[in-house]
């Protein structure tokens, strides 16, 4: 569901009593369409989300951690230019518009105090946020020019201007009276009429004016009598009245438990089987709504390109592997060169040059004739010594296609681990990590790391039930250090069997490490890798002295041979219980 105006306007209300008068700290951007701004009060520090990403464009504060790049975009060094230092003294709504504006009082260039305004348009794909200033525009995060809207552009230097309004009514700003006789009108059931003909909300709340007023019946709105109209009109007013008096932030969950709708009032409309939240705050709603989306959509966005390049790494050796199979096939048929080989030179007086073949007893085969094809350019001599190359040729080959299988499939695997890191990387500095990590074994030529004085990320750090601390890898590099480095000899080392994951390993200290150590920390193997979703999963573990690496193996490549293997069905929530603070 898209945020409507009249959430929106909630939201705004909400966000000015809590944020006005607080100062800007900091100001970054996450992604291209997010900005993060951290205000400060007296007491309290906020940080205020505004997004304008299509799918989940909002404004609300946030408890979430982002990270911040760490070369910040254009945009952003312009709204720390214009607007580090200043305080937040209004928050404002365009009314039955999803426009809220944010104006700071800031100090330009010259030492003068100055208004400058933050608009953010939160209008689905047209969503955008614009600074302005004297109310012309300072910038925009994204431009429009001429060839994008030839009725409203958002380029530096012009006018700001808001975007032309619907010509249907403000639905909190138009009488229930005059909503249900436009509504009466049209020949479509009550939801669809209401929605034709009011603006500022969303089809939940249309649909729920219908609940409210006629159960699940579904009526016309053009067959209402006045008994349905009354009935129509007292639901659009207690909507109103509720919006009036502050609204309750609700959401929706599916039976399946996916999140489908928010809204300011606690909807009806809905079966038993779905499920209604209250939240304490319309921010808390929203972020609670969109948190896991948005942070699906921010590595989508971060790690596309990396993603991209390390699948079609994949994809070629697949094709590779399947071709050199093919080639193995061919090879395994080198004995019918041999025996063309020796049966031409047992016959060599029966050939004479310029026959294209010869028939003769196979004695290998109780006698029985074979035809030999022969090359019209050489002896018969010639042709036998070119069976017998072509014979050791396709010996040698298959010698070595062996071995170039076995490379195959062990770079196969690799590039399987590489892709479910860059699938579950947390964020840019992990990305790069595996960056660093695919230069280092040539598949990436031409990458440079922006900070080389970056720190790299530590292992993720677990204590179990028993107080027992369990590490494990984020990356393949991580991998290899934990286990062949940091770990010791009767430390239990654990990992998804055949499967790409992360190594995950329990310190024992010297001590015997108990059964529930164990499986808290076989859960935690199989919630860092692809089979995090599984039931039954197979977790090999081991003492760390039990694994070796010989050369040539890639990164987090690891070799051992006494093991157990345990199945496991992880809890997932477990990780979050045993993070180390």
């Amino acid at each position: 569901m898209a945020l409507d105006a009249a959430t929106l306007a909630l939201t705004a209300a909400e966000l000015g009593r809590t944020v006005t008068d607080a100062k800007i700290a900091k100001i970054f951007e996450p992604t291209r369409d997010e900005l993060v701004i951290t205000l400060r009060t007296r007491t309290d520090t906020y940080s205020l989300l505004l997004s304008a990403r299509s799918g989940s464009a909002r404004v609300c504060l946030t408890d979430e951690s982002f990270e911040n790049p760490e070369t910040p975009p254009s945009f952003c060094m312009l709204m720390r230019k214009h607007l580090t230092g200043g305080r937040l003294v209004a928050v404002r709504m365009e009314p039955g518009d999803r426009i809220v504006y944010f104006d700071f009082l800031c100090t330009n260039e010259m030492g003068d105090l100055v208004t400058n305004t933050l608009c953010a348009e939160l209008m689905g794909r047209y969503s955008n946020l614009v600074l302005v200033q004297n109310g012309r525009i300072i910038d925009a995060l994204k431009r429009v020019d001429f060839e994008d809207s030839e009725i409203r552009q958002l380029l530096p230097g012009l006018a700001y201007t808001v975007p032309p309004k619907p010509a249907r009514p403000d639905f909190l700003a138009a009488s229930a009276a005059s909503i249900v006789a436009a509504a009466c009108q049209k020949d479509l059931p009550v939801a669809a009429a209401l929605s034709r003909t009011v603006a500022g909300v969303g089809p939940v709340v249309c649909r729920e004016a219908a609940w409210r007023a006629f159960g699940g019946e579904e009526k016309i709105a053009c067959e209402l009598d006045e008994e349905g109209k009354r009935r129509l009109l007292e639901a659009i007013d207690g909507l109103k009245a509720e919006h009036a008096a502050g609204g309750e932030p609700c959401s929706v969950a599916s039976p399946e438990g996916k999140p489908i709708e928010f809204t300011f009032f606690r909807p009806g409309q809905y079966g038993a089987g779905y499920a209604i939240r209250t939240w304490p705050s319309f921010c808390q709603m929203l972020e609670g709504y969109y948190a896991e989306k948005d942070r699906a959509e921010r590595l989508r966005t971060k790690s596309k390109e990396l993603h991209k390049a390390v699948h079609n790494m994949y994809e070629r050796a697949v094709r590779k592997q399947a071709a050199r199979k093919e080639e193995l096939a061919a090879s395994e048929k080198s004995e019918q060169l041999r025996l063309y080989g020796e049966l031409l030179s047992a016959n060599l007086y029966q050939a004479q040059k310029g026959m294209e073949s010869i028939t003769v007893p196979n004695w290998y085969d109780e006698g029985k004739p074979v035809t030999i094809p022969l090359d019209l350019r050489y002896t018969p001599s010639q042709n036998a010594q070119n069976f017998f190359k072509a014979y050791k040729k396709k010996q040698t080959a298959a010698r070595m296609l062996v071995d170039l299988l076995a490379e195959g499939e062990r770079e196969i695997a690799y590039l399987e681990t590489v892709l479910y890191e860059v699938e579950s990387a947390p964020g840019e500095a992990a990305l790069n990590e595996i960056r660093a990590e695919l230069k280092s074994q040539g598949y990436l030529k031409y990458y440079k790391p922006r900070d080389r004085k970056q720190k790299p990320a530590d292992f993720y750090r677990y204590i179990s039930s028993d107080g027992f601390e369990i590490l494990v890898g984020r990356n393949n590099l991580q991998n290899e250090r934990l286990t062949l480095h940091t770990a010791r000899g009767k430390d239990l080392w654990f990992h998804t069997k055949n499967a790409p994951g992360s190594h995950t390993v329990v310190l024992s200290g010297g001590r015997d490490i108990p059964d529930r150590t164990r499986q808290e920390a076989a859960e935690l193997a199989v919630l860092h890798s692809s089979q995090a979703k599984g039931v039954k999963v197979a977790v090999d573990y081991t003492e760390v002295r039990n694994i070796r690496k010989t050369a040539g193996l890639k990164p987090g490549m690891v070799l051992y041979d006494k093991y157990e293997t345990a199945y496991i069905t992880p809890d997932p929530d477990l990780a979050a219980r045993l993070r180390k603070k």
